[in-house]
């Protein structure tokens, strides 16, 4: 593995306060939140969530700051009604939910997102994918099948190295310091794999902070919110550099 599987630490956090500004769409048999910029435009982000999925109002407030950049972002709601809610119960079977999202599972819905955008949106022509934990798998494997002209992930878990050797498009990670999910072995092994294929990549190791804390980090915390914003910017700017 280039990340190992979930852990503990996927479920912890802090949710945020503050009003999604974006829409909510139904597309055949599930949800999309839709942010989209002032000005239309023709790049997108998909975004791909944690577990705790599209009802948690941290996702939305990021794709509404992507939105503010000038990208339109989408999250599609990967889980239907089963994402892990926050804050998770106690005693919450996590390995047994993880067998209930596989890529059998998820994939299918991440394709119908495609089908959405294509149809919804059809002057986007720069597609750009962003991932936190769970989701970083899965921009993982669409940088496989050229797909996405970039994409981000940020505290990826159970990445393959298979996976991860496979990418043709440009990968941006940022890592956390503290994280017993893609830890500094993990970091280094996913680093060699990536010079070995002589891929386009970035990996950005933030100090001082845990698995999680691009998204649901605690805010009260100095280190945490500026770490979490420049893990933001770090997607933004990589994104807007494969956008000409």
């Amino acid at each position: 593995m280039a990340s190992l599987n979930p852990a503990a630490c996927c479920m912890e956090g802090y949710a945020h306060h503050g009003e999604p500004a974006g829409t909510v769409c139904k597309y055949e048999d599930f949800d999309i939140y839709v942010a989209k910029p002032a000005v239309s435009t023709n790049k997108v982000i998909i975004y791909l969530t944690d577990i705790f999925g599209l009802p948690f109002t941290n996702h939305k407030l990021i794709a509404d700051n992507f939105a503010k950049q000038g990208f339109l972002a989408v999250i599609p709601n990967l889980f239907y009604d089963d994402h892990i809610p926050f804050p998770r119960p106690d005693g919450f079977d996590l390995p047994g939910w993880v067998q209930r999202h596989q890529p059998q599972h998820t994939e299918p819905i991440i394709e119908k997102t495609f089908e959405f955008i294509k149809k919804e949106f059809p002057a986007v022509e720069k597609l750009f994918s962003v991932g936190y934990c769970y989701g970083g798998k899965y921009v993982v494997r669409l940088l496989d099948e050229g797909k996405l002209d970039a994409g981000y992930v940020a505290h990826p878990s159970f990445v393959s190295e298979d996976e991860l050797r496979a990418i043709k498009a440009p990968l941006s990670i940022a890592a956390a310091e503290i994280d017993v999910v893609f830890p500094e072995e993990k970091r280094h092994q996913s680093e060699s794999i990536l010079k070995e294929i002589k891929a386009t990549y970035n990996i950005v190791l933030y100090a001082s902070v845990s698995h999680g804390f691009a998204v649901r980090g605690d805010l009260s915390d100095e280190v945490v919110t500026w770490t979490q914003e420049a893990a933001f910017w770090q997607a933004v700017q990589w994104f807007t550099r494969f956008s000409k």
